[in-house]
């Protein structure tokens, strides 16, 4: 499977805001944004006017980056949205957001999305009792993710679930951390994600 493997400070500076792909180093001061908060390259401080296509790009990019997706697979999620009732943008950010690597990051139990989507690739979760490995399995209300039993001692999940308080739980989530258990209580709302995304601007991209 295709996947970046370049710096990833690079992509948030590229970007102009945090993307929070290295977990714990994104909130303290040795974050790269924090260092260089302009774009990476030779001209990276350099102002630029982004076309009306350029600027589309650049928000979709976002997006894709932050949830660590894909072009195909991003796609995919907007033909889904579209398909949707109510506004295609906000249905967009919704699937992204029930993805299960991010619940798992939602909830506390890994540092990063990146962290989190190899958790759930190596077993560590279950949806409902139930053993899922599928990064991309889209959570619904009411399911409940667990830490499987044999994973409870694994001491980076440990970790995460003790620091979980302090990077902050989403309100659309219930954090149990005696029990490693997370409760999606309903679906997240547009004001949820938590982030500076103009997703009008992807729709505008993929109607043309």
């Amino acid at each position: 499977m295709a996947r970046y493997t370049g710096a990833v400070c690079k992509l948030c500076r590229r970007e102009g805001m945090k993307l929070f792909l290295k977990g714990e180093r994104c909130y303290k001061d040795k974050c790269g944004f924090e260092k260089k908060p302009y774009a990476p390259g030779q001209h990276g401080q350099a102002r630029k006017k982004l076309s009306d296509y350029g600027t589309q790009m650049r928000e979709k990019q976002k997006v894709k980056r932050l949830y660590g997706v894909l072009e195909k697979q991003f796609r995919r999620y907007f033909d889904k949205a579209t398909r949707m009732q109510g506004i295609t943008g906000e249905n967009l950010l919704q699937l992204l957001e029930r993805r299960l690597d991010n619940i798992v990051y939602r909830a506390g139990f890994a540092g990063s999305r990146k962290e989190a989507r190899q958790m759930v690739g190596h077993g560590h979760f279950l949806v409902d009792g139930k053993p899922v490995n599928i990064p991309s399995f889209l959570i619904k209300a009411g399911h409940i993710v667990s830490v499987c039993e044999k994973s409870r001692e694994n001491s980076r999940i440990k970790e995460c679930v003790d620091t979980a308080e302090g990077r902050g739980v989403s309100e659309w989530i219930s954090l149990d951390k005696g029990a490693y258990k997370a409760s999606v209580h309903r679906l997240p709302a547009r004001d949820d994600i938590g982030y500076e995304i103009q997703e009008h601007l992807i729709v505008e991209l993929y109607s043309k």
